[in-house]
């Protein structure tokens, strides 16, 4: 595993501060043993596949389940002994949707503030202020089983927003939207960084979101294996990305090995490789491989190169695998 920077830029107290945290469920250890910093006023990222141990991370921040070990500060309380204090200082926007259909926009804003403790006097200047930021001022009175899911999601940033937190969770803010409506959901959140004083700490799994962030941390299997800005971490890759389908892929990866010396795998049903200068690579390989490419691209290089520089493996396919592990799991139990 490589090393970890886990402090943020900036003299400021951090927003976030986590040391040696680790969760276990019976025999299963979800986060295993992180550290890392949040500075105040950061977009901070938490990207990895679903199963990473994201959201029990986040579940710990916000109080939701207790650490097994090591230390979390959220505004400078102590998640464990502090719980009520932190709470306080925090807003969350979970993965699925808590809001109250039945009810209308506004009555859902005003609950949430009643149980914050928003004074009366300044609720309905607030109001306006959080739905006019998310574009639903105009559909405050409407009842929210009426709301599509990306208007649903703007409205639970809104709710998080009411009683002015410190520090706003988006745990996979823009799942199961479109791609269009997660677009316009990040123009929110952008706006939403501009206008108040906030650090924003969320997890996703798609790559085009994370490049929003000011840091991101990759996990995996439940560790931090690099924190950095999305710039600095495509750089510390520095070579292309080769993806080739051919006759026989087995051969061109043992010839890739054998006459070139590079290291290839199997990744989303074809032959992928790195390689510095990727362009000028191509002519040379279908001359000398060996084996016939029926088809060929160069990408420079993304967080997804980023993550298999770091991980072994893309994403997607780790997803893949998590999902295969939790189908193993479930037919053992049955048994």
């Amino acid at each position: 595993m490589s090393s970890v920077s886990v402090k943020p830029q900036g003299g400021s107290p951090p927003a976030v501060s986590v040391r040696g945290l680790v969760k276990r469920y019976d025999a299963v250890e979800a986060v295993r043993g992180v550290d890392f910093d949040v500075a105040p006023g950061e977009v901070f990222g938490f990207l990895g596949p679903n199963g990473a141990g994201k959201s029990t991370t986040i579940n710990v921040l916000c109080t939701l389940i207790r650490p097994t070990a090591g230390t979390a500060l959220v505004a400078g309380y102590d998640v464990a002994r502090q719980r009520d204090q932190v709470r306080r200082n925090i807003g969350l926007v979970f993965q699925d949707t808590t809001l109250d259909s039945y009810l209308t926009a506004e009555q859902n804003l005003r609950f949430h503030a009643e149980l914050y403790g928003v004074p009366r006097a300044s609720l309905p200047d607030r109001m306006r202020q959080v739905l006019e930021m998310v574009g639903l001022w105009e559909r405050r009175r409407s009842v929210v089983m009426t709301f599509s899911g990306g208007m649903k999601r703007r409205l639970e940033i809104a709710r998080g927003l009411m009683h002015s937190p410190r520090v706003l969770f988006l745990d996979e803010p823009t799942v199961g939207l479109d791609p269009q409506t997660r677009s316009s959901i990040w123009g929110y959140i952008q706006e939403l960084k501009r206008a108040e004083d906030i650090t924003i700490f969320l997890t996703t799994h798609y790559m085009d979101e994370a490049e929003y962030c000011d840091r991101i941390a990759i996990m995996d299997a439940g560790q931090i294996v690099v924190i950095d800005t999305p710039e600095a971490l495509k750089a510390s890759v520095g070579t292309d990305r080769v993806k080739i389908s051919t006759t026989d892929d087995p051969a061109a990866i043992a010839a890739l090995r054998d006459r070139f010396g590079m290291e290839a795998k199997m990744s989303e049903g074809a032959v992928m490789f790195s390689v510095p200068g990727g362009e000028q690579f191509v002519p040379r390989l279908f001359g000398e491989l060996g084996v016939p490419i029926t088809s060929v691209s160069v990408a420079r290089p993304s967080l997804d190169d980023v993550f298999m520089s770091y991980t072994g493996t893309t994403i997607r396919d780790a997803e893949a695998a998590s999902s295969s592990d939790f189908i193993r799991m479930a037919v053992r139990a049955r048994r």
